[in-house]
């Protein structure tokens, strides 16, 4: 995924009215180009069939950001704010902006990033305390930012506010542009992480685990705040030891200047109907995610774990994070 180059690029027109969007048509001006009316309804997308999902994945869509509003939240952050892209170009098999079939989860990149940062920055201005704006919750900003470069200018400009922070997590270790930056000490990046074989059969395109924590070691040798997203929590065979192997590892190779103040987030995983079409016809020899015994319905076409099981895996989770980890604030499990 370094050197992603998209198999079509689908763009609005308006996009020629901005820098970023004069930016990415150079940049790919190899690559075949489409003019939509909507990047959020996108005909072509919407009539192909599961299968072609990976190659759906293949394309980029470039538009103009119209939903700017902020969603309270109480975990990590006081807010989840809409940013420069949605979707992404990995395939994890559970990921929760598979909202409908062929939507939603291809790489979307908004170019009035101007217009999204001010907002920030004024509302963190305005604001009689210090605030937290999660802007990754919709895509992997590091990954995005290998493409257009939003994160290291978001950096940059955020310093520009007299308070707050942003913070986003990532899959990806592709962190050497944010280290030399200015404007540190107002950014959080939390490092997503799951067992070596999970990244492998289930969170595909993404950075393998070690390259993860090499990364997040020299987030936090660079100066920016970092935590451990550990996420989703999965329960395939033998997830117990999978998950203490993981810990014990993130013990052995986290750096001390890392752990000194570290903080875990434990998220379990959701799962859909559309995920399991999806994954039966586009990667038919994929694990199945799906566990009739473990899983209760919740919502229109959702699954989450029953209550029993989510209980069992955060008492043995927390266990094990009290174990290794016993000066470590845990956020939330969720």
């Amino acid at each position: 995924m370094r050197d992603f180059k998209p198999s079509g690029m689908y763009y609005e027109e308006k996009v020629k009215e901005y820098e970023l969007g004069k930016q990415l048509l150079e940049k790919y001006k190899d690559v075949p180009q489409f003019v939509i009316e909507n990047h959020n309804n996108i005909e072509e997308m919407r009539k192909k069939e599961n299968k072609d999902f990976p190659k759906m994945k293949r394309n980029i869509i470039i538009g103009i950001r119209k939903t700017h509003k902020f969603v309270p939240n109480n975990k990590i952050s006081d807010y989840l704010v809409p940013y420069t892209s949605s979707g992404c170009t990995a395939m994890c098999l559970y990921c929760y902006l598979v909202c409908n079939y062929n939507k939603c989860s291809y790489l979307r990149l908004f170019v009035n990033r101007e217009e999204m940062l001010n907002k920030i920055i004024k509302v963190s201005n305005e604001s009689e305390k210090e605030l937290v704006f999660e802007i990754g919750s919709n895509s992997d900003l590091i990954l995005e930012n290998s493409i257009t470069g939003n994160l290291v200018w978001t950096i940059e400009n955020f310093k520009k506010s007299k308070k707050g922070y942003i913070t986003f997590p990532t899959k990806f270790d592709m962190v050497d542009d944010l280290l030399d930056l200015s404007g540190k000490d107002r950014v959080i990046i939390r490092m997503s992480v799951n067992p070596s074989e999970i990244i492998r059969k289930v969170e595909m395109g993404t950075s393998p685990l070690e390259k993860r924590v090499e990364a997040i070691n020299k987030l936090k040798s660079a100066g920016y705040k970092v935590g451990i997203l550990i996420a989703p929590v999965i329960f395939v065979d033998n997830w117990e030891k999978l998950y203490e192997e993981l810990i014990i590892y993130l013990n052995e190779t986290l750096s001390d200047d890392v752990k000194k103040d570290l903080f875990f987030e434990v998220i379990f995983m959701t799962y859909s109907y559309i995920h399991r079409k999806i994954n039966e016809e586009a990667f038919p020899s994929a694990i199945n995610l799906y566990n009739n015994e473990l899983m209760t319905g919740r919502g229109r076409g959702k699954y989450t774990y029953k209550q029993e099981q989510r209980k069992i895996g955060e008492e043995y989770i927390r266990k094990l994070l009290n174990k290794y980890f016993p000066t470590t604030k845990i956020i939330y499990f969720s």
